[in-house]
């Protein structure tokens, strides 16, 4: 059974609970390589079940989904209110290849845009964290609420 946006959401911010999301987020890229580094690349790129993503997939999906928070928190700090497309996570795996994706770039992809997407957080003050967007799927979704999904996600 498929959960809903609301299970979804719950389950997310289940992982974030009493923690600080920016600095899950500093950390995500830090603690993802040092499970790499521990797998050989069959390891990585073997799928535990047909429907399942292998390790090198859910890599190469974090790298994307970074793309897509980067995206989605500018529009919102800059456009209160502005409306978020959902997209299908499984499309973009097989359109953009992620079964056929190096893990160590993906990772490096990653970290890169992970730092960016920080440093751009960090420097955001006062209500701007209220500012929000209307996500397709899930309603309304606050920057800071943002945050703690994408922290909740790694």
């Amino acid at each position: 059974m498929q959960e809903t946006a609301q299970e979804y959401t719950e389950r997310i911010l289940s992982y974030v609970a009493g923690k600080d999301p920016l600095k899950l987020q500093e950390q995500a890229p830090k603690r993802l390589a040092a499970l790499l580094r521990v797998a050989d690349r069959r390891c990585l790129t073997q799928r535990p079940a047909a429907s399942k993503w292998s390790v090198a997939e859910i890599v190469a999906h974090l790298a994307d989904a970074e793309i897509v928070h980067a995206w989605r928190w500018r529009q919102a700090l800059s456009t209160n209110g502005v409306a978020i497309q959902a997209y299908d996570q499984d499309a973009w795996a097989n359109a953009f290849g992620y079964a056929k994706r190096d893990p160590k770039e993906s990772l490096s992809l990653f970290a890169t845009l992970r730092a960016t997407n920080l440093d751009l957080l960090k420097s955001v003050h006062g209500s701007s964290w209220q500012n929000y967007g209307i996500h397709s799927a899930r309603g309304q979704e606050s920057v800071i609420h943002m945050i703690k999904m994408a922290a909740g996600m790694t």
